[in-house]
């Protein structure tokens, strides 16, 4: 280490405390820096938010007949969040089972963001090589019922707080049916509510020998005589048909039939020999048979959510400040899906051009003719959701055309409202039944908070000729954008056009 030389002993003395100062310094700041490094060693386990979501499961309930008695009724997983991550329900976590399929799992039914009953897995099973599960619809428990104590009295007196011991005032104390009066002597007064003890009152008979009173009430022990002892007898014999009397039978079922069972070797009867049934599931000791196949007319569907954290309803329906604004784009959207489904008719042509001979005033009597009533949409469905808080209108509407299903065409759009009051068109999904399996029919179930964010997605059902999915959108920034698709691929295309 150089140190500077000066002539004079103090000013060599003061740059060399000045350098060691400084080494000393730059020494520190090694060692500050060298335990900030270890403590960001990439190594380390960070500890997670306590606000970071827990799993949450959203699935679709689909059952026939009345909501809450359904006649048939099953569950399909969609998604399950974990880590802020959207995974397959249909897989995640399967043993064989899909995690949200499991016997016990309770899931939350909601409509438009409200809670309308609980449904409760039991068993599940693969049904056309997708897992489903079936249980019981219950519904919701009744709210509990806060008991209102009957507040104590309080005796307005100024004098003081000090209790008060009160005699019980009585109509008649048994003197001529007088009214009680305060005496200095004491009375009895006759409460009927108050217990009296009586004396039991003997007979006779009794009198003569106090040591046995007749009470009815009492029991007595009888000397077994020598005809009931003979069950040969007919005192016996009518003595032994006591009704109370336990009885032995011998049980005369018949073993059950053991039907199902397949055996190759009929004549070997080893108890440990594993044995095959026809239609029971053994898994978990949960055995529920299927009761929902296929795609009836008459399906319904409900959004289920099955969460760890109890979270307030969160309801998705939009209110209109005016009906003539909902009128106003409702008609709008069922023009541009008439338009896509090919059922606007085309612009009429000019009327020709009158003759001269034709006076001005008898063309202008003439009205114009009406224009032609539109033609319905088969199957429309139109809701109009506030997917957050504050937010504006998401106008959905869904129709087909009428015919066969070879030759139905169907239409989706998702809409809002833009700044000058028209329709503007975020999402647009035409298709028709001859290529359901290219591009699919999009189904609206509803909207559901799938990210645990306190925002709803709309949550699809992307259905083709043999097959079908489960899809996810976020409406954000005017676009809506595909948040997830069940399936583990692709399913359809959608246009903006």
């Amino acid at each position: 280490m150089a140190i500077r030389f000066d002539y004079s002993r103090g000013g060599w003395q003061v740059s060399l405390h000045r350098r060691l100062l400084f080494f000393g310094t730059l020494a520190l700041i090694g060692l500050l820096a060298a335990s900030l490094a270890q403590a960001q060693y990439p190594g380390q386990v960070a500890k997670t938010s306590k606000a970071s979501p827990e799993l949450r499961s959203i699935a679709v309930l689909e059952w026939t007949g009345e909501p809450g008695k359904p006649k048939a009724s099953r569950i399909v997983p969609v998604t399950v969040l974990d880590g802020g991550e959207l995974q397959d329900g249909a897989i995640y976590l399967a043993r064989p089972q899909p995690m949200a399929l499991r016997g016990g799992v309770e899931y939350e039914l909601q409509q438009n963001g409200k809670v309308i009953g609980l449904f409760e897995v039991q068993n599940a099973g693969q049904v056309q090589g997708s897992w489903v599960g079936f249980g019981s619809w219950k519904p919701l428990p009744a709210p509990k019922v806060v008991s209102t104590a009957s507040q104590p009295k309080i005796d307005d007196q100024e004098e003081s707080d000090r209790p008060v011991l009160h005699r019980k005032k009585h109509a008649d104390n048994g003197k001529g049916g007088t009214a009680e009066t305060e005496s200095s002597e004491p009375a009895s007064p006759a409460d009927p509510d108050r217990p009296t003890l009586h004396k039991k009152e003997s007979s006779p008979a009794a009198d003569s020998n106090s040591s046995s009173p007749s009470d009815p009430d009492r029991p007595t022990l009888h000397k077994k005589t020598g005809d009931d002892a003979s069950p040969s007898g007919t005192a016996g014999s009518a003595g032994s048909d006591d009704p109370d009397r336990p009885k032995l039978k011998k049980n005369k079922q018949k073993p059950a039939e053991d039907i199902g069972y397949a055996e190759a070797l009929p004549d070997v009867t080893d108890p440990d020999r594993p044995k095959l049934k026809r239609g029971k599931s053994s898994s978990d000791s949960l055995e529920v048979a299927p009761t929902l196949m296929g795609m009836p007319p008459d399906l319904q569907q409900a959004v289920a959510v099955s969460d760890a954290k109890s979270r307030p309803e969160h309801p998705w329906a939009y209110a209109w400040a005016n009906d003539a604004d909902e009128a106003k784009m409702k008609s709008a959207l069922e023009d541009i899906a008439r338009q896509a489904l090919g059922l606007k008719p085309p612009a009429s042509k000019p009327a020709p051009a009158p003759k001269r001979s034709v006076t001005r005033k008898a063309i202008k009597s003439v009205p114009p003719p009406p224009p032609p009533e539109p033609l319905p949409l088969e199957g429309e469905q139109f809701r109009v959701f506030e997917l957050a808080y504050g937010s504006g209108a998401t106008m959905v509407l869904t129709a087909h055309t009428d015919g066969p299903l070879a030759q139905q065409r169907f239409v989706t759009l998702v809409a809002q409202p833009d700044l000058y009051g028209n329709v503007l068109v975020l999402l647009k999904s035409v298709t028709d039944g001859a290529h359901l399996d290219d591009k699919p029919r999009m189904r609206l179930v509803d909207a559901v908070d799938a990210m645990a964010d306190n925002r709803g997605e709309l949550l699809f059902e992307l259905r083709g000729d043999t097959q079908r999915q489960f899809a996810l959108y976020r409406v954000l920034r005017g676009q809506a954008e595909k948040l997830f698709v069940g399936g583990g691929g692709e399913y359809g295309a959608e246009s903006r056009n």
